[in-house]
């Protein structure tokens, strides 16, 4: 399993490069077979000296995910709605949305792919013929308890909140639960 999880607070948690680097050490931690693929691509770049292109980065994580002989792979990529969409061409989420969709677009046997992100139409639109499986937890009523019964538990629980007047604490937990747009 890898898992990459995509911070708005920090760009290093947005970019393509960066999504492909701990993927790649992810898995090769856990298999020889991939360890050897990242030590060629290490070699062949001059022993670390040369950093690798976003290109052979890539294709070394395909290498890896076409070994037939390996466990299937489940890759996470949490949030990726917070990657950057509004400078750069392309921008920060186009590159990561692009590492994702050439992973998916080669069918490999092994590899399953979870993507994780508020709904926005960019991503919607770039997974659409992509994703067999769709699941939505946005405007559930299960979803909105739970962020309730979170919000409560910080109100009701922390020590300088709990002097507060008991309307004010309503109204904190109203407005935040509307506004927590599912998340």
């Amino acid at each position: 399993m890898a898992y990459f999880y995509c911070d708005f607070r920090d760009e290093h948690k947005q970019s393509r490069r960066n999504i492909l680097l701990s993927v790649l050490s992810q898995l090769s931690a856990q298999s020889n077979p991939y360890c050897d693929i990242l030590s060629h691509l290490y070699s062949a770049h001059d022993d670390g000296t040369r950093k690798p292109s976003d290109g052979d980065l890539t294709l070394c994580l395909k290498e890896m995910l076409s070994l037939s002989d390996q466990h299937p792979v489940h890759l996470i990529v949490d949030a990726i709605d917070e990657c950057s969409n509004n400078s750069g061409i392309p921008t920060r989420r186009e590159e990561v949305l692009d590492v994702v969709k050439s992973l998916i677009d080669c069918h490999f046997q092994n590899l399953h792919v979870c993507i994780t992100s508020r709904l926005e139409i960019d991503i919607q639109d770039a997974f659409k013929s992509l994703t067999p499986l769709h699941i939505s937890l946005h405007d559930q009523t299960g979803q909105k308890k739970d962020i309730i019964d979170y919000i409560n538990s910080v109100v009701y629980s922390d020590t300088k909140m709990r002097r507060w007047r008991e309307e004010d604490k309503k109204l904190v937990v109203e407005t935040l639960s509307q506004r927590a747009d599912g998340m």
